[in-house]
C-alpha cells in the first residue's frame, strides 16, 4: 500500500497519532520507513483494527526496531517467549507514571502492545512528551539538570535490588532533542545534592512531567496496537476498571541513556548528617 494512503490523526497536541490504512502484518520496507518515521515525531503512535495480528507478525514488527526482550518472569505466550502476557486479573495494572525499566544500564528502546481485551470503559492509556517537559522549563533549571544524573532503582524480595545511573537530561540518539529522565515510579536521588534539595527537585520534576498539558489518553478498542518510543516518553495505564484488560506486549532491547558530563562531583554528608541514598524512593516516601 502506498505511504500516501495512510491516514494519520493526532491525538492530540503534546504527542501520538492514529494511523489508519496499514495492516501490520504486511508491513513493507517503505511503510515501516513511513511508520518509524511518525513514531520519531509522534512518539506513540496507534493501530486500531489490527485483530489478525498474529504473534509471529508481533515480533517481526518489533524486530524492525532492534532485538527483542525475553523478559525474566512475565507470563509469556506459548511458543513465543518474547512476547509478554499482560493480565490485569493477574495484577498487571501499571498506574504509576514510568518510563519501562530505567533501573537497568540499556532501558529499553520501544514497545509495542497488542491489546486483546478492554473494558466497555476505563483501562485507557496515557502517555507524557518528556520532550516539552523539557523545553518548558526555565534556561537556569535547565542548565542545571543538563549537569545532574540521577539513580534509579528496583528492589523487591523477588529480584533483589538492580539500579542504574542515567543523566537526568537525555539527548536523543535519533533526534537529538533533550528530555527529561527521571520517573515518579523508579527514580531514587539525585546523587549530586543533598537528599532534601534531591527530594524536593525530584517531586516538582514528576509533578511537571505529569501535568495534563504535556499527556495524550487513547481509549483502546481491542485489537488495537500502540507502539512508543521509550527514550522521550512515560506512561500511565488508568486503573478505573474492573472488568477483564488483557494484552501482549514485545519490548525492544536498549542502548545506553546518553546525556551532558555530570558537572559535580557526588554529594558527600558531613559525619552527623542523616543521608539515606536508598531508603528513599519517590514510589513508597520514606521506609
Amino acid at each position: 500500500m502506498p505511504t500516501s494512503e495512510l491516514m494519520v490523526t493526532p491525538v492530540s497536541g503534546a504527542l501520538g497519532a492514529e494511523i489508519r490504512g496499514v495492516d501490520l502484518t504486511e508491513l513493507t520496507d517503505e511503510l515501516f520507513e513511513r511508520v518509524h518515521e511518525l513514531l520519531l515525531g509522534h512518539l506513540v503512535v496507534f493501530f486500531p483494527g489490527q485483530e489478525h495480528l498474529t504473534p509471529e507478525a508481533h515480533i517481526a514488527l518489533g524486530r524492525r526496531l532492534g532485538e527483542l526482550e525475553v523478559h525474566p518472569f512475565l507470563p509469556k505466550v506459548e511458543g513465543h517467549p518474547e512476547i509478554v502476557v499482560l493480565d490485569a486479573d493477574q495484577g498487571a495494572k501499571a498506574d504509576e507514571w514510568h518510563i519501562d525499566v530505567t533501573f537497568q544500564p540499556n532501558p529499553p528502546v520501544a514497545s509495542i502492545l497488542h491489546l486483546q481485551v478492554c473494558p466497555a470503559s476505563g483501562g485507557d492509556t496515557m502517555w507524557s512528551n518528556q520532550y516539552l517537559v523539557y523545553e518548558t522549563l526555565s534556561e537556569p533549571m535547565r542548565e542545571l539538570l543538563d549537569g545532574l544524573t540521577a539513580v534509579h532503582v528496583l528492589n523487591t524480595p523477588q529480584t533483589g535490588e538492580h539500579s542504574a545511573e542515567h543523566p537526568v537530561v537525555r539527548i536523543h540518539p535519533e533526534t537529538g532533542r533533550r528530555s527529561l529522565y527521571v520517573t515518579r515510579m523508579w527514580t531514587s536521588h539525585i546523587p549530586q545534592l543533598s537528599r532534601p534539595e534531591s527530594d524536593a527537585l525530584l517531586q516538582y520534576l514528576f509533578e511537571h512531567s505529569e501535568s495534563p498539558r504535556f499527556n495524550c489518553r487513547y481509549r483502546w478498542q481491542p485489537g488495537a496496537v500502540a507502539m512508543w518510543d521509550n527514550r522521550a516518553t512515560q506512561h500511565l495505564a488508568v486503573n478505573d476498571y474492573t472488568e477483564p484488560r488483557r494484552g501482549q506486549r514485545v519490548t525492544v532491547l536498549g542502548d545506553q541513556p546518553t546525556g551532558d558530563t555530570p558537572r559535580w562531583k557526588e554529594y558527600r554528608p558531613a559525619p552527623d548528617e542523616r543521608y539515606y541514598p536508598r531508603h528513599v524512593t519517590a514510589r513508597h516516601g520514606y521506609r
